[in-house]
């Protein structure tokens, strides 16, 4: 650790107690520890929230090659495998892309692609009023991803979007938009995971004209940005190193204290599983709750069951039930990062998604890949048309609403499903016309049909004699229809006559209202 960033962090510790002081004499405080921070209230605007996008964007994005492109162009002809600490012979794509396109990595690395992220077409207002008509309530930037690229104005790290790049401070713009358009507002950071993500970079090739000939990262000049190189035992997700839990420490809390997010997401489970982790989360409480006056609107996300302590955050992947505990999704429309000739998901797909997260109390996160210049491609805007489309006829049954006395009903919830990815079942699964999910507002019962009806849309949740429900139906619409909709409940089901005509996407939504 050089001297600048030791002064730097000594005084970011004073700048911690002195708010963490100030916070006892005004608030209830959290402490670094798991019964203080069960002292959690989940914020109501989360909870009514449902649906946010994210913008996993940076510099990573420049060579189109999709995610992970800075630890995967040092994975040269033979490495040795992140998970199996085994060899593997055979050279990644992104290594190969790098080697024709950019040079060889032991003289052009990733600190040359930073320059080449200019960001020309961004325009952050534009896309922000995109997303508010998209039905986003949330928005959430990239604060900095594996990469050890800072996406703020940082005055502890040199490696960042205003010194570098675009040369622009791309959160407090994403942040100043979100709040003009009256989404609530979150960062992104991957940093704990950098540590040992990035060794890569400190590798040699061992096949070739270049073997033995160190890559980029093992110059002193770039350790910054690379890291040192770690310990040879220490190459799991989360470093051990103590003196890097401290760097991280000291940089999450510049980002936290300078733009105060509603939202703070952790790609990793609760950072380092130690004190360091903790004392980030309790000063993430506790600051906001001083810039509320004492109310606590802050979500944390990081990917281990929260006990309450936090947000438990699922990648690619959805709760198979509902869970007592507020949660989230997240997700991205195709790769992490723009990779040319990937394939998205369609708006379908994605709206079935979120409804079956929203009928479990979760919420969906969900990553809008941009292009390394800014903007959107034509396939993108056509499936947030779909998506925006869908929120606005029935919107009503999404946002604000709590789960019903179960989830759903039909083959997807008793089949065996898929696993996701970091968790429960995949998020992008096949539903039948007999899919049903539910979520309950204000007395009403949303039941949502997974794929266009096929016949009449029969609730069996909904017979007369089952014991879900003890009031008898009274009414039943389609929302986002005028069209009066013919129903009977009798022993067996909630029978819904179907529509003459049904709306031009796969979840046609029904509300039920009782005596």
């Amino acid at each position: 650790m050089n001297k600048q960033f030791i002064n730097v962090f000594a005084l970011t510790s004073l700048l911690f107690a002195a708010t963490s002081y100030k916070a006892k004499a005004q608030t209830k405080v959290f402490e670094p520890n798991d019964s203080s921070l069960k002292q959690y209230q989940y914020p109501e605007w989360f909870r009514d929230a449902k649906f946010g996008i994210w913008a996993h964007w940076g510099p990573q994005a420049v060579p189109r090659q999709g995610d992970w492109y800075a630890r995967k162009m040092y994975e040269g002809p033979l490495h040795i495998d992140r998970k199996t600490r085994k060899p593997v012979e055979k050279a990644d794509k992104h290594y190969d892309h790098h080697l024709k396109t950019y040079g060889h990595p032991s003289v052009s690395g990733y600190k040359d692609i930073i320059p080449l992220w200019k960001a020309e077409r961004w325009n952050p207002e534009a896309l922000m009023k995109l997303y508010k008509k998209v039905g986003a309530k949330y928005f959430v930037s990239m604060g900095t991803h594996h990469d050890n690229f800072f996406m703020w104005n940082s005055k502890i790290h040199r490696w960042n979007s205003v010194q570098m790049g675009p040369k622009k401070d791309v959160v407090a713009l994403w942040q100043q938009a979100a709040k003009k358009q009256g989404l609530r507002f979150g960062v992104s950071e991957h940093l704990a995971a950098s540590y040992t993500w990035f060794q890569t970079a400190h590798s040699t090739d061992k096949t070739g004209e270049k073997a033995g000939v160190p890559y980029d990262g093992n110059d002193p000049r770039y350790q910054d940005l690379y890291h040192g190189k770690a310990d040879s035992t220490d190459f799991g997700w989360m470093t051990k190193n103590p003196v890097w839990q401290k760097q991280w420490l000291a940089s999450i809390t510049e980002l936290v204290d300078m733009y105060k997010p509603d939202l703070l997401y952790s790609d990793c489970g609760l950072p380092f599983g130690n004190d360091i982790g903790r004392a980030m989360i309790a000063h993430y409480y506790n600051q906001d709750m001083l810039k509320n006056k004492g109310k606590l609107e802050a979500v944390y996300n990081c990917k281990e069951a929260s006990n309450g302590r936090f947000v438990r955050d699922v990648e690619r992947g959805v709760l198979d039930s509902i869970s007592l505990f507020p949660w989230q999704t997240d997700t991205s429309i195709g790769d992490w990062f723009y990779s040319e000739g990937q394939k998205y998901h369609s708006s379908d797909e994605i709206i079935q998604m979120l409804v079956d997260i929203v009928s479990k109390n979760g919420n969906l996160l969900l990553n809008v890949v941009q292009t390394p210049e800014g903007d959107l491609e034509p396939d993108v805007m056509r499936i947030l048309d779909g998506i925006g489309a869908w929120t606005k006829d029935n919107g009503e049954a999404i946002y604000g609403s709590r789960p019903w006395k179960i989830y759903g009903e039909g083959p997807s919830t008793t089949g065996k499903q898929e696993k996701g990815t970091f968790g429960g079942v995949k998020d992008v699964r096949p539903y039948v016309a007999t899919d049903i999910r539910f979520t309950t507002k204000n007395g009403a019962l949303y039941a949502f049909c997974m794929n266009i009806p096929t016949d009449n849309i029969n609730i069996k949740s909904l017979a007369e004699s089952t014991s879900l429900e003890t009031k008898k139906v009274a009414a039943v619409t389609m929302l986002g229809s005028k069209e009066k909709i013919k129903w009977e409940q009798n022993s067996s089901a909630l029978s819904i006559t179907k529509p003459t005509k049904l709306p031009a996407y796969k979840v046609a939504v029904f509300k039920v209202e009782f005596k």
